[in-house]
């Protein structure tokens, strides 16, 4: 499209799954705002959507259907265009649905503009992917629009072979920028005003492999980062959270006591049938130490329920394992079958109804892990950072170790980091705070 043919034109985008996706979106849009669209919610009557899919599960897949046909009750002849993970597996098969007009795999999403003449609707739906070995770029991308804080892509794609995962299939193989392009990307957040970064990507722990740099080598510089006053680091595979990683963030001012380690199952007969790169004791280990170095960090764990072959005794292995850990919450997904993957060819398939009830167990220990967590912290001074969120004339905000926190609205309080006290439980769960 030429420079002025947005103008007077409004775009709307949608995000399923991840925060990296989150990130992603975020840069697309603001490509759409260069070229003078107007940004509109996804609720709102827009020329143009974009939908950035996420295919993890098939839920998401659900989702991105539902996503199509609420843009149709919206404007049934806006140009709708599906991007990303799903698009880039099953691009014929969301180019069925009625009214799509633009899908784009991997490779070709954040060229987006560059495919679109005009805003006509397609009779046939123009399909743009690729072969995912053909993918060996690096797409840069922040978000912006949560002014407080920012998630910054450091890596994408993904070497790890698990049997129930289709993100290498969809994203390619690891990959990342330079420590150096990375650090002027978080200086310019920085010059936004945002105090806090979330470092993310599909395996942030094997950063460094298109560079011959290090993840550690990439907090380390980061921090020295001026206006970033905190630093995230999300999921990270255990065998990959190394101990001198936990040693820095024990020091460090800026990186957050927040750990989101992915376990997937408590039963190493299961770790080995998914080809997880570890085992139960080792992930134990990078519990104990954090716990050793930080007592008050938080710690989040993935786990998939109803793994195939997963019987009740594997079950009640994983159960009494999640008990054990000194853990703070559990990510529970319930397992689903993607095609393309080693494990939609085991046998054993868990009934829907034992995964239901297995999931629940597990989200009432979640649950309880999480109330311990708060208790555990309340009476103690923290550092928060407040979202412009408001409701019930509240305002809510996480201390540096996670603990999502409410009081009274101010708006004086939105973006800033204030000295509170943690004073109680409020009904909705979260922690009532006191200003310092």
């Amino acid at each position: 499209m030429t420079l002025n043919e947005g103008k007077g034109k409004r775009a709307a985008f949608h995000t399923l799954g991840c925060k990296l996706n989150f990130s992603e979106t975020s840069t697309i849009s603001r490509s759409f705002k260069t070229k003078g669209f107007d940004v509109v919610e996804f609720n709102s009557e827009a020329d143009i959507y974009v939908i950035n899919t996420c295919s993890v599960t098939e839920q998401a897949d659900k989702k991105c259907r539902q996503a199509i046909k609420k843009i149709q009750n919206i404007n049934n002849n806006a140009f709708i265009a599906v991007v990303g993970c799903y698009a880039q597996l099953k691009p014929e098969e969301i180019a069925k649905n009625l009214g799509v007009d633009l899908v784009l795999g991997t490779k070709e999403k954040f060229n987006i503009l560059e495919h679109l003449s005009s805003l006509e609707k397609n009779e046939t739906p123009e399909i743009y992917s690729c072969e995912i070995n053909d993918i060996d770029q690096f797409d840069s991308s922040h978000s912006e629009a949560d002014r407080t804080r920012s998630f910054l892509k450091v890596q994408d794609g993904c070497d790890y072979s698990c049997t129930y995962c289709t993100i290498p299939l969809a994203r390619g193989k690891s990959r990342n920028k330079e420590i150096s392009d990375l650090v002027i990307e978080a200086q310019k957040i920085a010059s936004s005003g945002i105090k806090e970064i979330i470092l993310t990507g599909v395996n942030i722990g094997d950063f460094g492999k298109s560079t011959n740099e290090t993840f550690f080598d990439l907090v380390k510089e980061l921090e020295k980062v001026e206006g970033i006053e905190r630093i995230r680091i999300s999921s990270i595979e255990p065998n990959l959270l190394k101990d001198e990683i936990i040693e820095f963030v024990a020091k460090s001012k800026k990186i957050q006591p927040h750990f989101h380690i992915p376990l997937q199952s408590g039963c190493n007969k299961t770790l080995a049938k998914m080809q997880r790169r570890y085992n139960r004791e080792l992930f134990a280990s990078r519990v104990s130490k954090i716990k050793e170095l930080i007592p008050n960090a938080f710690i989040g764990v993935d786990v998939i329920v109803g793994f195939p072959g997963e019987n009740e005794e594997d079950f009640n292995d994983t159960f009494q394992f999640l008990t054990t850990l000194d853990t703070s919450f559990y990510h529970v997904f319930s397992y689903s079958e993607r095609p393309n993957t080693k494990s939609a060819e085991f046998e054993g398939k868990v009934p829907k109804n034992i995964i239901s009830e297995r999931s629940k167990k597990l989200h009432v220990l979640s649950e309880n892990k999480l109330q311990n967590f708060y208790q555990q912290n309340l009476g103690t001074e923290a550092k928060v950072l407040f979202e412009s969120t408001k409701k019930n004339d509240l305002i809510f905000g996480f201390t540096g170790n996670y603990i999502k926190v409410e009081t009274n609205f101010d708006k004086n309080l939105i973006g800033e980091i204030i000295d509170v006290k943690l004073d109680s439980i409020s009904q909705s769960g979260n922690v009532k705070v006191k200003l310092s």
